[in-house]
């Protein structure tokens, strides 16, 4: 029986009830709300990840505001014709909702790393604080997939500051969908399902720019 119940059955003066939530709501309030405790070591990791990111975001949207002033302008990160930051900005894929697709992540990694340093103050966020995160992380993965997709299969060019968004989101992902998991055996279960999937995740990705660049890295050596 919830608090308020208790506080209504044991009131003394007239008490008229005209209609009650169902447990399973009150339930349902109480799973979103719940504060949701992160350890040291996910706080800090989720940090990192913040900070790479916006950083990353930063430098790329520096370097397209650069080429809009100057069309010649190389970025530092354009090293080769396959290592190019430059080859991926000026297309059309990078500029995917009509302006370049660095701003996206400018506010998105804002956020991880206010999300980062609440948690390492001990500060427990709301389970739908997290969701909301979650929810956010998975567009970024979905979107990380199609620009891996198409920058190694159309544009044929790895940007690196791209490649670091590629590394960290999925990760984010994670962390934060965890927090979202109720604390059961099958909640668990779940977790450590995605934590195997990641490194399967990053292999993939490896050996699809392996074999499509294979002519070019065989150079190296």
């Amino acid at each position: 029986m919830s608090d308020d119940a208790k506080d209504l059955a044991t009131d003394p003066g007239p008490v008229v009830v005209t209609e009650t939530a169902p447990d399973d709501a009150v339930a349902a309030g109480n799973f979103w709300t719940q504060l949701r405790p992160v350890s040291t070591v996910a706080a800090w990791v989720l940090l990192v990840c913040g900070i790479l990111g916006l950083a990353a975001g930063i430098a790329l949207t520096l370097d397209r505001i650069q080429i809009l002033i100057d069309p010649t302008f190389v970025p530092a990160c354009s090293i080769n014709p396959v290592i190019s930051c430059g080859s991926v900005m000026v297309t059309e894929q990078g500029k995917f909702f009509g302006f370049p697709n660095p701003l996206l992540g400018l506010p998105a990694f804002t956020v991880i790393i206010v999300t980062a340093v609440l948690s390492i103050g001990r500060i427990k966020l709301p389970r739908w604080w997290w969701a909301g995160q979650a929810v956010g992380s998975a567009f970024g993965v979905v979107f990380v997939g199609y620009l891996i997709f198409q920058s190694i299969y159309r544009i044929h060019a790895l940007c690196p500051y791209c490649m670091v968004v590629w590394t960290i989101t999925p990760i984010v992902l994670i962390l934060s969908l965890s927090r979202v998991l109720p604390d059961t055996e099958r909640g668990r279960s779940v977790r450590e399902t995605m934590w195997l999937i990641l490194p399967l995740f990053y292999v993939v990705v490896i050996a699809m720019a392996t074999v499509k660049f294979w002519d070019y890295w065989r150079t190296l050596f």
